[in-house]
């Protein structure tokens, strides 16, 4: 049986911190490189979808390369941002997509990866397999918390804490900083059936690709997701740091 690490719990000015970035594997870090970790074991090569701002892309290609297998990712037009360029890098061939809705980038790397035979690692880490990887990381949270605080992408982070929080029964509640697109569906399809009750979803005031920087205390938060949660914290919560892009 594959021994469980979980990531750690430590507090800065008064805020609980889960560390899940502070997973590492392959010289990238935090719960989608865990989850895409896992999904890329026996591929013969690697295909996936994502934002020119979101680090996804950099993750896949960092762990093919560190795997030796080939990567192709799917994006829109548009110029390569430094987590595309650092992806590029590290081996990946980037195919570029007349920018529009989401879906379409997505249906080409799955049809891609299905006439490669390779795995897709699916946009967002929309997958059962992101809710597995996060929910045993609530094992080790503070019972003392008064809130845990979550930045809200694709909603996988999300619902893999609230299954967790499920199984672990911890009742506490949670706030969910909306940075990116609603994330609705995806919570109906992998969160536990009564989410609403456990979770508030608020709207980040900021784009998605507006660039907030922030810390708390020594560490550093991600400037497209965690930093936007800063806000909305108060004294005795739990926040939950997914990950942090490479600088």
């Amino acid at each position: 049986m594959e021994e469980i690490m979980l990531t750690p719990v430590v507090k800065e000015e008064g805020i609980y911190l889960k560390r899940d970035d502070l997973f590492s594997v392959a010289g990238i870090s935090g719960g989608k490189a865990r989850t895409c970790w896992h999904l890329a074991q026996g591929a013969n090569g690697l295909v996936t979808a994502g934002s020119r701002h979101s680090p996804q892309v950099n993750i896949v290609a960092h762990i093919a390369e560190h795997l030796k297998v080939p990567c192709r990712v799917h994006i829109p037009t548009g110029r390569l941002l430094p987590e595309l360029l650092d992806a590029r890098k590290h081996g990946a061939e980037i195919i570029q997509h007349k920018a529009g809705y989401n879906n379409v980038i997505v249906a080409r790397a799955r049809e891609d990866a299905s006439e490669r035979s390779w795995v897709n690692i699916p946009f967002g880490m929309e997958c059962a397999e992101a809710v597995n990887q996060t929910l045993v990381q609530t094992n080790n949270i503070s019972r003392e918390a008064k809130r845990i605080v979550v930045p809200v992408g694709s909603g996988m982070s999300l619902s893999g804490i609230l299954t967790g929080m499920v199984a672990n029964e911890i009742n506490i509640p949670v706030v969910g900083v909306q940075v990116g697109a609603d994330p609705i569906k995806r919570l109906y399809k992998f969160a536990p059936l009564f989410w609403q009750t456990m979770v508030t979803i608020v709207k980040s005031k900021y784009k998605y690709e507006d660039l907030v920087y922030a810390k708390v205390g020594n560490v550093i938060l991600d400037p497209i997701y965690e930093a936007k949660c800063v806000e909305h914290l108060k004294e005795g919560d739990l926040l939950w740091i997914v990950g942090k892009r490479r600088d």
